[in-house]
């Protein structure tokens, strides 16, 4: 029994983790946070991106730190916004890709980026409509990923593009993001 408890450490740090963002967001205008996690939406396949090019899974957890620092020191300034940011990384890491190749194979790198192109544009369209239905489209991106980890866990092709204990962590945090944008007021 302990050995499981241990073993699933990524499930209970992220129910963890979205208990603790729901319990402080649940005061929050619709509109905040759809608009919150309409930014924060890009951040998770652009991540999948980067490691798949770097082509090292032990990095997945260090690359999310970096990228979550970036996106709130960005979003604590008002000079460059946070998207237009991660759109410059994920243009650099496709330069870096074409001119040197990946890894996993160009057929890993391109699912990869299909994958940041649709939960990116869910998030940009969610930005674009009202509040009310922003959540839904904001919902079903944060949904949709949660499912893309699963994938990432299961199937042998996509195995090793991240750290497992990731794939684990973010399909839990994903889809409690994603019910709570439903039920949110």
């Amino acid at each position: 029994m302990k050995s499981d408890l241990v073993r699933r450490w990524p499930t209970a740090l992220a129910l963890l983790l979205a208990t603790g963002v729901i319990a402080a967001g649940s005061g929050d205008d619709l509109g905040d946070a759809v608009s919150g996690y309409a930014d924060a939406l890009p951040l998770l396949p652009l991540l999948y991106v980067v490691i798949a090019q770097l082509g090292r899974p032990r990095l997945t957890w260090p690359v999310l730190g970096a990228g979550v620092v970036l996106l709130f020191g960005l979003g604590a300034q008002d000079a460059v916004p946070a998207g237009g940011a991660m759109i410059v990384v994920a243009l650099a890491v496709l330069l870096w890709g074409m001119l040197r190749g990946s890894p996993h194979g160009g057929t890993v790198l391109g699912v990869q980026v299909a994958g940041a192109v649709g939960f990116g544009a869910l998030a940009v369209a969610g930005l674009a409509v009202d509040a009310d239905l922003g959540r839904y489209l904001v919902a079903a991106g944060w949904f949709g990923h949660g499912v893309w980890d699963l994938a990432h866990l299961r199937l042998a092709r996509l195995k090793g593009v991240v750290a497992p204990t990731f794939a684990e962590w973010c399909a839990v945090v994903d889809i409690a993001v994603a019910v709570e944008l439903l039920f949110l007021r």
